[in-house]
């Protein structure tokens, strides 16, 4: 692994910290993540059309740049230092990677150059609260979390032809302004049990999203209830689903992870620029050896998450011939993990050290802690993410010796 960034990847860095740091600073945040689409559109022109962000780990036959999930990571690192909120991370990292992986060249045709020109935005849609299940992040994906035939899953029946969708999910990340819904549900029965993935269009007849209120506001999610939906069949019947799932997991964890990377550090920063300015007992309290301690607690443990997010992209990017390096080791969970405890920290000794002004809804602080807590919840919890890890690495299988001697006994 080489650690050391190319030119490409530095300028992709300094290039989008140019543009966030004019365009969304804390209170264009705030005025974006209130109107009805949850994000700044003209920003979000802004990052496809001057630096072609939703496409930058789309191959270029389908308009995108051709860079790699490492690539990706970097640029979502910079959002994350803003909390910038963006359609990126459901459009580019969890819907777009499915359709090219399993879409027809027809699908792929019609869809993926519009993602990358930012022109279409796109969401992917789990039934219930099973987002982090159905990636393959906090445990197997290949059981019945699509519904398995009973309420309150995802259910597809064909009729006349055509594919219809009945059910509802709840955790939506930004599907309530998405013009392409890519939907898990269960079809079969019980005779031929399978997860498949089905195309719905944004007006669609039957199909009902509002937008929640959810922890996170920079982070929009919606519920979205399908009766009756006519749908169009991602790929073939015959897809491995839960295989191409999986894999877009494993990236979608590692952008996530550099993501909260940028979120930890800059929140760390803000917390040093204040002890250095804020005065008791006649000196700054960046000054109190209590205070450099836990601030130096924190720079170590956001740090060591930077160094396992960029692992963690190194390997997805390493067989860049698929989204997602099937085949390559996967370690964006456990980079996850480790970024979402280093977010969670940096978040926590921001509001503390502010002090009283810290715990205000005039000051941002607490928008970093919403921000670990509310990716937790869609996409942890943490100590799962960590024993999905370990159960994938054979941590806790017993040794042939340990085997033998429980076979003796």
């Amino acid at each position: 692994m080489d650690a050391a960034f190319s030119a490409e990847q530095g300028e992709i860095r300094r290039t989008l910290r140019e543009v966030i740091s004019k365009r969304c600073g804390p209170d264009e945040v705030r005025a974006a993540v209130r109107t009805p689409e949850g994000h700044d559109t003209a920003l979000w022109a802004a990052l496809a059309e001057q630096l072609g962000l939703p496409g930058l780990a789309l191959p270029e036959a389908c308009g995108g740049v051709g860079c790699t999930a490492a690539e990706l990571a970097l640029g979502v690192e910079e959002l994350g230092r803003a909390l910038a909120p963006t359609p990126l991370l459901a459009t580019a990292v969890l819907a777009a990677p499915l359709i090219l992986a399993l879409g027809t060249a027809e699908q792929r045709a019609a869809h993926l150059p519009r993602i990358a020109a930012g022109e279409l935005t796109a969401a992917l849609a789990v039934p219930g609260t099973a987002l982090a299940t159905a990636l393959g992040l906090t445990g197997d994906n290949r059981g019945d979390w699509a519904g398995g035939g009973r309420a309150g899953g995802m259910q597809a029946r064909p009729a006349d032809g055509a594919w219809r969708l009945y059910g509802q999910a709840e955790q939506v990340v930004d599907g309530h302004s998405a013009g392409l819904l890519v939907v898990a549900a269960h079809a079969g029965g019980f005779a031929r049990s399978r997860t498949l993935l089905f195309l719905v269009r944004e007006g669609a007849p039957g199909m009902v999203r509002a937008r929640q209120t959810s922890l996170d506001e920079t982070r929009t999610q919606a519920r979205v209830e399908l009766r009756d939906v006519e749908a169009e069949l991602l790929g073939g019947g015959d897809a491995d689903v839960p295989a191409a799932l999986a894999a877009v997991g494993d990236v979608a964890a590692t952008v996530v992870a550099a993501e909260a990377v940028g979120a930890a550090e800059r929140a760390l920063e803000r917390t040093v620029e204040y002890v250095r300015q804020r005065e008791q007992f006649g000196r700054a309290i960046g000054s109190f050896q209590a205070v450099k301690h836990r601030l130096a607690d924190v720079y170590v443990q956001v740090q060591a998450a930077r160094s396992a997010a960029y692992y963690a992209a190194w390997a997805a990017g390493a067989e860049a011939a698929g989204f997602g390096g099937q085949g390559a080791e996967r370690a964006g969970g456990l980079a996850l993990a480790q970024a979402l405890d280093a977010l969670r920290t940096a978040a926590s000794e921001a509001v503390q050290l502010h002090g009283g002004i810290g715990f205000t809804w005039e000051h941002e602080a607490h928008l970093y802690f919403k921000r670990a807590s509310g990716d937790e919840l869609l996409f942890g919890p943490v100590h799962r993410l960590r024993a999905r890890a370990a159960e994938r690495a054979g941590l806790f299988e017993p040794t042939r010796a340990e085997a033998e001697a429980e076979e003796v006994v």
